[in-house]
């Protein structure tokens, strides 16, 4: 399929290399931005045509990914309304609702709302996905295939799942980042140097990580196994009950869902 990016940044990158694996040629990918130097880097490193200005890649693209900042998305769709007939719009964007972007376009409403995450740059990302009535079958295929090419895809129901996808998946990252700063800290304080205690972190959270994922069993069971009572890791694990620390975290992702619903609302308000 024909695909125009418009915007040309990191994740619009990472999306670009994984079509380009899958495809073996960014031939049939135009990139618009405004920033020159962007384009000739994704030009030569991938392939792909490029150009400043909207019109010139559209005409014959059969998906358009917006993958510009939520800010910038209503200049965008201004410039991008006149020129749409039968594409389907794919958005990346945080925080734009579906409703306010077919708004924007003029009333176009053939849109595929999603929500990666950062680990799509080294193609293990995941990927909530939400489309328009108006999105065909074949449509969903292609917005399907455009993100599976850096990782899992999660179709959703209801497009207000979003927030909640954004508060697991996509700033989820964030929060392993935060957990591996913890144990990486705890190891500098307990004696080992900084190289042992990042490679033991890393290693330990990879390793627990895919084991969940390849195990039929729940977490809490895979818990349970490596925590007897009395044992280490018993007292690690009381120690966090007893700071709380799981709430505190249920709490924060519920914020972090909220926080995605005002910045649709804010976004949103003509």
């Amino acid at each position: 399929m024909n695909i125009v990016f418009i915007g040309g940044g990191n994740m619009a990158a990472a999306l670009i290399s994984g079509l380009v694996k899958v495809a073996g040629s960014g031939a049939q990918i135009h990139v618009v931005d405004r920033n020159p130097e962007a384009l000739e880097r994704l030009a030569r490193e991938y392939g792909v045509s490029t150009a400043a200005d909207i019109e010139e890649g559209v005409r014959h693209a059969e998906v358009v990914v917006l993958a510009v900042k939520p800010q910038q998305m209503r200049e965008v769709a201004a410039a991008l309304a006149p020129h749409l007939t039968r594409q389907l719009v794919l958005s990346i964007a945080a925080g734009i609702r579906s409703s306010d972007l077919a708004r924007w376009l003029g009333g176009y409403d053939a849109i595929v709302r999603t929500m990666p995450n950062t680990p799509a740059l080294i193609g293990m990302g995941v990927t909530g996905m939400a489309a328009q009535p108006a999105v065909s079958v074949a449509q969903r295929e292609q917005a399907d295939a455009v993100m599976r090419a850096v990782g899992k895809t999660v179709w959703l129901d209801d497009e207000a799942q979003i927030d909640a996808v954004t508060a697991v998946s996509g700033s989820g990252p964030a929060y392993v980042f935060y957990f591996l700063e913890a144990m990486q800290e705890a190891a500098r304080a307990m004696g080992l140097n900084v190289e042992q205690g990042r490679e033991l972190a890393l290693a330990t959270f990879t390793g627990a990580a895919q084991l969940a994922a390849q195990s039929p069993e729940a977490v809490d069971v895979l818990r349970a196994r490596v925590t007897s009572k009395g044992g280490t890791t018993h007292a690690a694990i009381e120690s966090m009950e007893a700071a709380g620390v799981k709430g505190a975290i249920v709490v924060a992702m519920q914020a972090a869902a909220a926080r995605g619903k005002a910045l649709g609302d804010e976004l949103g308000q003509d």
